[in-house]
């Protein structure tokens, strides 16, 4: 009789634990991490022959709830067409009754893994836009993200922003409609429907979000009552973690910019997603920013940073013309 070694042993775990993609179009590569309600895989496509992540819902599920959950963040993922959020490629359920989504494979590194050393203040402010920007499209779409941090930010290889895991999501006004069609899924035999109203509806008082991320309503359970602006105030808390992390003081402008999307007011935020961009474009075109108030000698700092070149320039030629005057006039 044979004796099998502790890490043959462990590898046979690790292998029992994986979901079982026989029958599907997709071959399990390695575990990438968990997010949300589920845990990510990257797995290769067959068909297309391309890299994708797969999320599958790992968790004991007797009620069908979370898997109407995880669905529904595919759907949203769907409907969400933009630059900035991951596409969705295909949905369905496993033979072993794991539900599952797949979406491009994302290589790159969390917001909350930036370099401190070489991350400028420009780099970090210009991702902040475009992390506005994604936010003020799901906006306009009636969909509130709910859990903004740098965690679920992506900054792909080649400078994409990407905003993760909309799993606790929340749709502000209805969808447009359509036909509840079943979603192939490689040769998985479950079909998929939209989720009901009542797997998109989260009781009151259920806290949903991250600590030091979440707005005030939102630590309070107020569910019903969230709007666009509990994401305005996670949308600053995550600029005040980028300023917070740099190597040097952050400026003036820009933490009161911070400021105001963190207002324990809702009233006193910003009104949109695209306000607060609007303010950080401001600042970096050396622009007033409507959070900071300017006195006339603040007015004169901000004006001569940004022209800072030209009054170099400027200087200069005054010296050197003064010293060739009184070199001739010797």
């Amino acid at each position: 009789m044979s004796w099998l070694s502790d890490e043959a042993i462990s590898r046979l775990q690790a292998a029992s634990a994986l979901p079982d993609f026989g029958g599907t179009r997709y071959r399990l590569v390695d575990r990438v991490g968990s997010g949300g309600m589920g845990v990510v895989y990257l797995a290769e496509d067959s068909i297309l022959g391309r890299r994708v992540a797969l999320k599958v819902l790992d968790f004991p599920d007797a009620s069908g709830e979370l898997a109407a959950r995880l669905l529904r963040e595919a759907h949203i993922l769907a409907r969400l067409e933009h630059p900035g959020i991951v596409p969705v490629h295909d949905a369905g359920t496993l033979s072993d009754g794991c539900v599952f989504y797949a979406m491009k494979f994302v290589e790159g590194r969390r917001l909350d893994h930036l370099d401190v050393q070489k991350d400028t203040l420009f780099d970090r402010l210009r991702i902040f836009q475009r992390i506005c920007d994604t936010v003020a499209f799901a906006h306009a779409r009636g969909i509130i993200h709910r859990d903004l941090k740098p965690g679920n930010v992506m900054v792909g290889s080649f400078g994409e922003v990407l905003v993760m895991d909309w799993g606790v999501a929340k749709i502000l006004s209805s969808a447009p409609k359509s036909h509840n069609q079943a979603v192939p899924a490689g040769n998985a035999s479950t079909s998929i429907h939209s989720p009901t109203a009542a797997a998109s509806e989260t009781a009151h008082g259920e806290v949903l979000g991250t600590v030091g991320y979440m707005s005030p309503e939102q630590a309070r359970g107020e569910i019903a009552s969230l709007d666009t602006r509990s994401d305005i105030f996670s949308l600053g808390a995550v600029l005040q973690y980028l300023l917070t992390t740099l190597a040097s003081t952050p400026p003036q402008p820009l933490s009161a910019i911070a400021r105001k999307a963190m207002q324990a007011d809702r009233e006193s935020r910003y009104a949109s997603a695209i306000c607060l961009g609007q303010d950080i474009g401001s600042y970096l075109d050396g622009l007033p920013v409507s959070a900071y108030p300017e006195n006339i000698f603040r007015k004169i700092a901000r004006w001569a940073s940004r022209y800072r070149v030209a009054i170099v320039l400027v200087l200069t030629y005054l010296i050197v013309r003064s010293l060739l005057l009184l070199w001739f006039r010797r």
